[in-house]
């Protein structure tokens, strides 16, 4: 072999290696958050550990808050992750989760969610939508609010690209895990709404007649993330109803 072909060579066996690279840390980079959270969904079940919503029996949101700042709690968690570690620790395997205000959060204890939730988010405007799952869950503006007739529409939706997936889009990847009887629990101004799912089932992206379903036909609760994970595919939709008494408010 030539001086100069040697070169030729190396040079390739760089750019290849090179594109090798890039391609696993593009897949990494895309898939880690979903594997992160299956992981955790996944040692949770291992290991027994059930997460409880925090104020169950307790009218007070005031004592909620109160509990949720006091660290020092070893039952007090504000997420899966910290729950987890708390039952490896202590050996507890029921954990508490608590909604991070009682303004607007949702609260799943089977996947061990406890998120924010932004309000009235236009989910035809990827500006908008990308900027608020970057911190929070979004409430789909058009939707209706918890406790009214209608569709309450939460959504998570997959990034377009690998570096704009977040912790909000990948946990809510987990909601393929519900099923029939689930419980989902929403706080809105300052009242908790209950709710058991009933249905889920994948549908095509311009299927958007989800949003402002079941106007003036009862309550139902929808969530909503991308299909298959880390694409934007197909739309994956959780269905839920109201589960009575639906609302517990500190007045």
């Amino acid at each position: 072999m030539t001086r100069q072909e040697k070169i030729r060579f190396l040079v390739y066996r760089t750019i290849g290696n090179f594109f090798i690279l890039l391609t696993i840390f593009g897949f990494l980079a895309t898939f880690g958050p979903v594997f992160y959270y299956e992981a955790q969904f996944k040692i949770s079940n291992l290991i027994g550990v059930r997460y409880k919503v925090a104020g169950d029996n307790v009218p007070d949101f005031g004592q909620i808050l109160d509990r949720r700042r006091a660290l020092a709690d070893k039952n007090s968690v504000e997420n899966a992750s910290q729950g987890l570690l708390n039952a490896m620790v202590s050996g507890e395997k029921e954990q508490i989760l608590v909604p991070p205000n009682t303004e607007f959060s949702v609260v799943i204890p089977k996947i061990g969610a406890s998120e924010k939730v932004s309000i009235n988010v236009d989910p035809s405007n990827e500006k908008e939508f990308q900027e608020v799952l970057k911190y929070s869950v979004a409430h789909a503006r058009g939707s209706a609010y918890p406790g009214l007739n209608g569709n309450t529409y939460l959504f998570a939706h997959s990034a377009a690209t690998f570096w704009d997936v977040g912790r909000y889009n990948a946990v809510f990847y987990l909601i393929k895990d519900l099923e029939s009887g689930d419980d989902i629990t929403v706080f809105y101004r300052n009242k908790r709404y209950n709710y058991k799912v009933y249905d889920k089932k994948i549908v095509e992206a311009d299927e958007v007649q989800y949003v402002n379903a079941n106007v003036g036909s009862g309550e139902v609760l929808t969530l909503q993330t991308c299909w298959p994970p880390g694409t934007a595919w197909k739309r994956l939709l959780v269905f839920a109803k109201p589960e009575l008494p639906n609302a517990i408010s500190n007045k």
